[in-house]
């Protein structure tokens, strides 16, 4: 091997990607605006819809309450509710969604509520559907209003203070530090978009280096050149991990860009500002991530990402077409998106055990990171175990590129 030699096929490389639109747009476009564009258009499109959902009055029906006129009235005075009578297939309107939720108002309920005798609401709605939810919301909340006058009134009777059946309040209180609460909300996001990311940006790459220049006839030119196969190969191989840490750092930098903005906007809103308000008066720490966890996180990144390099390219080394390297490479992207799911999971917590499995290991790790905790110990066997499946993978990769079977086959 001759590094002069390899980084003259690396340059090689590198001018004929800058030539391709395609790979221009994989490194740059996509990360830098397209996926900042869908985060943006997600938010906003989700932020209206729920918004248009609060403001709109929710239709509900009610079964029963004609002997309680008094609190069928009040249920039909409350603001946001729509109240209809409700009709003989209302299950089914409940689940078509033309009726957000139904009440029943069992019988005799203003005299059981005069009587002290218990009694039962039942609210019938769509499990999972928001605004059944948010009816369901409006619901509760007015009988639990209605609820608590009532306990009022009997306490008043009896000349008891309003304290008497509530002797004491429960009160939860943050102790944890501002980077472990953004890091315990945001901690298996992040490394789940990295891994993603320097995964799906070889892909492209890898697919048009190898079964690519197959398909042109240029590879069988190279060869012919005095430059060793091993040189080759790392030449193509350091082109395809560019590529990847590319389009991480485009990522990064157009996402940290988005946020501040999103941000910035979302602080000039009157409610945001509010609600920052009430957090800093009841003590609790607004959410943020350690900085120099984050750069613990770019650390583990870096072996992964060779890693899927070398994998991407040996891969997409055994097809013949591109189209058939695509089909090869397509169920790769579940192999590492299971592990980064697995572990945002709650429950889930590194050990010694689960920092030899790849991709879940850097995942658990970044989790710790950006909440400001440093196993150093478990940490030093995560990088050294990544390093040794990057080495593994490399290997893998000059050894499969040597062979003329699965250079040419028929």
């Amino acid at each position: 091997m001759k590094l002069r030699d390899t980084w003259t096929v690396y340059r090689k490389e590198v001018r004929e990607a800058l030539r391709d639109r395609r790979t221009l747009a994989s490194m740059f476009l996509v990360p830098a605006v397209i996926m900042p564009a869908i985060f943006f258009v997600f938010g906003f499109t989700t932020h209206r819809v729920m918004k248009s959902a609060q403001a709109e009055s929710s239709v509900v029906a009610v079964l029963g309450g004609g002997d309680s006129p008094t609190v069928r009235a009040a249920l039909e005075a409350a603001e946001g509710l729509v109240v209809v009578e409700a009709p003989e297939d209302w299950r089914e309107r409940v689940g078509d969604k033309r009726l957000r939720a139904v009440v029943e108002i069992p019988e005799g309920f203003e005299t059981s509520l005069k009587d002290h005798a218990p009694a039962e609401v039942r609210i019938y709605h769509y499990e999972g559907e928001y605004k059944s939810r948010h009816a369901v919301g409006e619901l509760r909340r007015f009988f639990a209003e209605l609820r608590e006058r009532t306990l009022a009134g009997r306490l008043e009777e009896r000349g008891l203070a309003a304290g008497f059946a509530r002797p004491f309040e429960i009160r939860a209180e943050n102790v944890a530090p501002p980077e472990k609460v953004g890091g315990n909300a945001f901690g298996g996001f992040i490394p789940y978009l990295l891994i993603l990311l320097s995964f799906t940006g070889v892909i492209y790459p890898a697919i048009d280096l190898m079964a690519g220049e197959k398909e042109r006839g240029t590879l069988e030119t190279l060869l012919s050149s005095p430059t060793s196969r091993v040189d080759i190969v790392l030449g193509k191989f350091l082109l395809v991990l560019t590529v990847s840490l590319t389009t991480v750092a485009c990522s990064l930098i157009s996402l940290t860009a988005s946020l501040i903005i999103g941000g910035i906007a979302m602080l000039g809103s009157g409610r945001m500002a509010e609600h920052l308000s009430g957090a800093a008066e009841a003590g609790s720490a607004l959410p943020s991530l350690d900085p120099l966890g984050l750069v613990g996180v770019v650390v583990l990144v870096l072996p992964l990402a060779v890693v899927f390099a070398a994998v991407a390219l040996t891969i997409s080394l055994f097809a013949r077409t591109q189209k058939e390297a695509q089909t090869y490479l397509a169920p790769m992207v579940a192999v590492v998106i299971l592990p980064a799911i697995a572990g945002v999971l709650p429950g889930v917590e590194l050990d010694a055990t689960l920092a030899l499995v790849p991709v879940l290991n850097v995942t658990l790790a970044c989790k710790e990171l950006v909440s400001g905790v440093w196993p150093w110990g478990q940490l030093a066997l995560i990088f050294g175990s990544t390093c040794v499946y990057a080495g593994l993978a490399l290997a893998w990769c000059v050894r499969m590129f040597g062979r003329e079977s699965v250079l040419f086959r028929s």
